[in-house]
């Protein structure tokens, strides 16, 4: 019974820590790849005990998911209406709150993107150009609501090519199967993209504002994880890398 003794309390010490631990999946908008990966790491450092999983796509094909009942805990959305939309059908376990506008670039791996304006890409030696699929992806839209109000769509229409969400039509210019593309900043500020390229900040003042926000779903109300994980997206750190990647907060302004 000695020998047992400290075995028995191995076990009940261990089946205490595995019950405290909790897990969370997060459905986040591809253009927070890296600002969220590095958000979540700070995160697990001062919770180690936490799991939280963050799956990166499209905006609207998450929105779609969670309607459907994807077993996402949380949503970051590219773009506010689409939490909003989950909120209004009962799915949604909080308020949706903003935490972030983003800002679009034109960026090139083979071009000096750092010296053209929209108006380049009428250039018939450009062939190829990527941006997200306006049909779901919220960057994809405020692509080609850019290009319509510098009165290029229908000359460059016939030489886009589409990607699922922003990160893929970033890995299209970046392997060279678009000579140039419009994506987030906050991708081409990332240091793999900076490396091989620079960007231009396309004005705001050509698209509608890419108001972001994110919303605790149904799924997790009772997931108090959720709860303390959506609460650090608006602690100093988070607002820190959030800005460190080109988002405009909640409060500031954005400037051209």
């Amino acid at each position: 019974m000695k020998l047992l003794r400290p075995l028995l309390i191995a076990c009940s010490l261990l089946f205490a820590a595995t019950a405290h631990a909790e897990k969370v999946t997060v459905a986040a908008a591809a253009d927070l790849k890296f600002a969220m990966d590095e958000i979540v790491a700070a995160f697990k450092k001062a919770n180690p005990a936490d799991e939280v999983e963050v799956v990166y796509g499209s905006s609207g094909k998450f929105n779609t998911q969670i309607q459907q009942g994807a077993p996402y805990d949380l949503f970051f959305s590219a773009d506010i209406a689409f939490p909003r939309a989950l909120a209004k059908a009962g799915l949604a376990a909080s308020e949706v709150k903003p935490y972030a506008s983003g800002r679009i670039v034109l960026w090139s791996a083979n071009l000096d993107a750092t010296k053209m304006t929209l108006a380049s890409l009428a250039d018939p030696t450009i062939t190829r150009i990527a941006i997200a699929n306006p049909q779901h992806a919220p960057y994809g839209r405020r692509a080609e609501e850019s290009l319509r109000a510098a009165g290029l769509w229908e000359k460059v229409e016939s030489k886009l090519v589409y990607g699922e969400n922003i990160a893929q039509t970033a890995q299209y210019i970046q392997t060279g199967n678009a000579q140039v593309g419009i994506i987030a900043l906050s991708l081409a500020v990332n240091p793999e993209l900076a490396s091989k390229g620079g960007y231009w900040l396309i004005p705001d003042k050509l698209h509608a504002p890419l108001e972001q926000g994110y919303v605790i779903t149904k799924r997790a109300e009772g997931n108090a994880l959720a709860h303390r994980f959506a609460d650090y997206m608006g602690s100093p750190p988070a607002r820190a890398v959030m800005t460190r990647y080109g988002f405009v907060l909640p409060g500031e302004i954005a400037g051209n």
